[in-house]
C-alpha cells in the first residue's frame, strides 16, 4: 500500500451541502504516515483569499444509506476510523457570482498538497481547475436518470406512406438539386454539398416513431432526442421555412401532440432540435427563390430585411448576405432585431415557449449551433442570448432541459447560467475516438495512452460544476460524425467496450438510432441510414448486450449520479469507480495486447463489499471476491463492468 496520502472529496449532497449562506464541505484523509500536519480549504467569496481550517470529525463516513441530519451515519459500513479520517469546514457562498470555488490545502513537514476538481498538486493549482458549485442554476433532476436515443427522423421509420416526399414533388434550392424519394434501405447519397444527399427522402416520419415506442421501451430507453421536424425542404430540416409547424412530410401539428401524449404516458421524455442561428432562404421572411410579397431578398423595403444581415447592394444580380458558414442556403438571423428576439424566445407566443406549452409539453431543447448566434454577422453578445434562451424555457418549465451544439470545448457556457449540458464532443466523444479508435475530430491519426486519456477527461469534467457534468449528453457517435463502429473499422468488441464507458461514465448517454444493431456508416450523409427494420433480431449478442448495458445504467445510482475516481491510468489500461450510498461501479479496459492485472483497496472503491460481479464485451459473466482488497486480471482487449453486490 502506498504511503501517499490519498486524499478524496466527492461533489455529492454526501460531501457538499448548502445550508442558508454556507457550503458544507467534507474532506476524506487516509494518511497512515501522518505526514499531513494540517487541513484547509480555500475559497473566494468576495475574490478575496480565504483560508478556513478544516476540523475532524467523528469518522462516520457511512457507506450505505445517506448521512444523517447532523451529518452522521449508523455504526455499520463505515470507514476504519484508525486510518480514515474525516474533515469538514463550512465556507461562506459567494454572493458577487452564481459560483462558489474552493480547493484544498493540505500541509506537510516538507511542503504542501492541494486537492482540486483536476486532481492533486504540489502547489495552487488555477482557478478553473477548482471545485465550483452553482447556488442558482442547476439542471433538471430528472436529467442524470435517463437514457436517451437520438432519432433522424427520414431515416428511422416510416408510419403513414401517403404523406411521404414523392420524386419531383417540388424544387429545392431554386431546383438546383432533384428532389428524390427512395425505397427504404437504398443507399443513400455520396458525401459533399454537390451531392443529392439533402434532397432525397426516405420516408420516415411521427407514426412511425410512434409505432416503435414499445420497440425503445423495451430497449430500455426512456428519453428521445428528435433531429429537426419543422417545416422544411430537405431531409435534415436544418434549414427552417416554419418554427410553428410540423413538416408534413412527418405529420402535422396534431400527430405531434399525439406523439409526445403517449411518450409522456409511458414516463418518457422528449427533446427537440432548435435551428435559431439561421434559417432557409426558402423561408418566407428570407424569399431567395419563392418571392414572397414582403420577402427580404432584393426588397430593402422588406419589413424582414432587417431580420437578417445583407451586405451587398439589393437588386444586383446577387444581393449578398451573411450565412452560416457561407453556406448560402442558410441565411443567419439578426438578433439585435427586437422582432426576431420576440419571435424565437421573449414574446409568450414565441417558438421557444410554444412547444413547451400544452398539447405539447415538450421537456427540452437541443440548440444547433448555439456558439454562433448573437447579433449581426457574428457571436456578438452570445452569452446574453443563451441565457435568455434558458430564461425564456425555464419561465414556462422549469425542469426543462437545455443542450447546446458544441463541437469543441463548451466550458464557457456550461458554467450553470447558460446551459445545462452541452453535446459533449470535446469531454467524452473526442477523447473516446482518440483512445479506442486514434482518430481525432477531423478523422487524422492520432494516439494517446491511458494517462493522457485520463487527463483529457479529467481536464474537462473540472472545469464545469458537478452537476453539469452531470447534465453532460455524451455520444460515441451522432447525425454529423461518421457511425463510431466504422471509425473502428467494424470492431464489435471495441464498440461494446466504449459503449460500456459511455453508459458508466459521469453524463447522460445517449444511443444514435441503430447503434443498438451495430448500424454502420460514414461520413454525412452515409451515416443516416436507414434503420434495418427487416434485419432485427432483438436475441442477437449486440442487442441483448445493449439491453443489458442500459439495464444496469437505470437500475445503478452510482452510474447516474456517483462520485467519480480514476483508479488506474497507464499505457493501454484504464480504470474508474463509481460510488454512491454504498454501492459502486467499476469500468476497466485493457486494449493492450497483454493481460493486466489489478489490485485496488477497498478504500478506494468507497466500498466494504465483499462480493462484486458483472460482465465483459465478450459477453463473459464475472464474479469477483473482495477481502481489503478486490483484485482481478483483465485479458487483451477486455472491457469489464463491475457493481458491488450487497450482503
Amino acid at each position: 500500500m502506498s504511503s501517499k496520502p490519498f486524499l478524496f472529496h466527492g461533489q455529492t449532497k454526501q460531501w457538499v451541502t448548502q445550508q442558508d449562506d454556507t457550503l458544507v464541505i467534507r474532506l476524506l484523509c487516509h494518511d497512515p504516515e501522518h505526514l499531513i500536519t494540517s487541513h484547509f480549504i480555500r475559497c473566494e467569496p468576495d475574490n478575496e483569499d480565504r483560508l478556513i481550517a478544516l476540523e475532524l470529525i467523528q469518522n462516520d463516513f457511512h457507506l450505505g444509506d445517506d448521512v444523517n441530519s447532523e451529518g452522521y451515519g449508523e455504526e455499520d459500513g463505515k470507514l476504519d476510523g484508525n486510518t480514515y479520517r474525516l474533515y469538514q469546514a463550512s465556507i461562506p457562498i459567494s454572493t458577487h457570482i452564481d459560483n462558489t470555488y474552493y480547493a484544498f490545502k493540505c500541509l506537510t513537514e516538507k511542503g504542501q498538497i492541494w486537492l482540486t476538481a483536476a486532481g492533486q498538486f504540489e502547489r495552487i493549482p488555477g482557478r478553473e481547475t477548482h471545485f465550483k458549485f452553482n447556488t442558482q442554476d442547476r439542471p433538471p433532476e430528472w436529467i442524470k436518470e435517463q437514457v436517451f436515443y437520438q432519432i433522424f427522423p427520414d431515416r428511422f421509420c416510416q408510419g403513414n406512406a401517403d404523406i411521404s416526399v414523392k420524386t419531383g414533388e417540388y424544387l429545392y434550392r431554386g431546383g438546383e438539386n432533384a428532389i428524390i424519394a427512395k425505397q427504404w434501405g437504398e443507399p443513400v447519397a455520396i458525401a459533399g454539398h454537390k451531392s443529392t444527399g439533402a434532397s432525397e427522402f426516405y420516408g420516415g416520419d411521427l407514426q412511425g416513431i410512434q409505432n416503435k415506442l414499445g420497440y425503445l421501451q423495451e430497449l430500455g430507453i426512456s428519453a428521445l432526442y428528435l433531429n429537426p421536424i419543422f417545416t422544411s425542404p430537405s431531409n435534415h430540416k436544418y434549414d427552417t421555412t416554419d418554427y410553428l409547424n410540423i413538416d408534413p412530410h412527418f405529420g402535422d401539428n396534431v400527430d405531434f401532440a399525439k406523439l409526445s401524449d403517449d411518450i409522456h404516458r409511458r414516463g418518457m421524455k422528449i427533446m427537440l432540435d432548435a435551428v435559431f442561428n439561421h434559417t432557409s432562404c426558402e423561408h418566407p421572411w428570407f424569399g431567395r427563390y419563392q418571392h414572397f410579397k414582403y420577402s427580404a431578398y432584393q426588397n430593402p423595403d422588406s419589413p424582414y430585411r432587417d431580420y437578417y444581415v445583407f451586405l451587398g447592394e439589393p437588386n444586383s444580380k446577387e444581393d449578398y448576405y451573411f450565412a452560416w458558414k457561407g453556406v448560402d442556403n442558410l441565411p443567419k438571423l439578426n438578433f439585435l432585431n427586437e422582432q426576431v428576439q420576440n419571435y424565437i424566445y421573449k414574446a409568450e407566443s414565441s417558438v421557444v415557449k410554444h412547444w413547451l406549452k400544452a398539447p405539447y409539453h415538450i421537456d427540452g431543447w437541443r440548440f444547433d449551433v448555439i456558439h454562433m448566434l448573437g447579433e449581426g454577422t457574428n457571436a456578438y453578445h452570445n452569452a446574453h442570448y443563451v441565457r435568455a434562451f434558458r430564461e425564456s424555457a425555464k419561465a414556462v418549465n422549469p425542469e426543462a432541459y437545455i443542450v447546446g451544439e458544441h463541437f469543441y470545448e463548451a466550458t464557457q457556457w456550461l458554467q450553470g447560467d447558460q446551459e445545462d449540458g452541452a453535446m459533449n464532443y470535446y469531454g467524452f466523444a473526442h477523447p473516446v475516438r482518440a483512445f479506442f479508435a486514434g482518430l481525432d475530430i477531423a478523422y487524422h491519426r492520432v494516439e494517446i495512452d491511458a494517462q493522457a486519456f485520463d487527463n483529457w477527461l479529467t481536464e474537462s469534467r473540472a472545469k464545469i460544476p458537478w452537476l453539469n457534468q452531470l447534465a453532460q449528453l455524451n455520444q460515441l457517435d451522432s447525425h454529423d460524425t461518421s457511425r463510431f463502429i466504422n471509425q473502428l473499422d467494424g470492431d464489435l468488441n471495441r464498440l461494446k467496450a466504449a459503449s460500456m464507458m459511455l453508459f458508466s461514465y459521469p453524463g447522460t448517454p445517449c444511443l444514435y438510432y441503430g447503434a443498438e444493431v451495430a448500424l454502420q456508416g460514414g461520413n454525412d450523409p452515409d451515416n443516416r441510414r436507414c434503420f434495418p427494420w427487416g434485419d432485427l433480431d432483438k436475441n442477437s449478442d449486440i442487442f441483448t448486450f445493449y439491453q443489458r448495458l442500459i439495464n444496469l445504467r437505470k437500475s445503478r445510482i452510482e452510474l447516474q449520479q456517483g462520485c467519480y475516481h480514476t483508479l488506474y491510468a497507464q499505457d493501454r489500461s484504464f480504470v474508474f469507480a463509481r460510488f454512491e450510498q454504498g454501492k459502486t461501479s467499476i469500468y476497466a479496459i485493457n486494449l493492450g495486447q497483454k493481460s493486466v492485472s489489478f489490485t485496488f483497496e477497498l478504500f478506494e472503491l468507497m466500498s466494504n463489499a465483499q462480493y462484486f460481479s458483472g460482465f465483459d464485451n465478450h459477453s463473459e459473466d464475472w464474479h469477483l471476491e473482495a477481502q481489503q482488497q478486490l483484485s482481478f486480471t483483465l485479458p487483451a482487449e477486455c472491457a469489464l463492468l463491475l457493481a458491488s453486490e450487497e450482503g
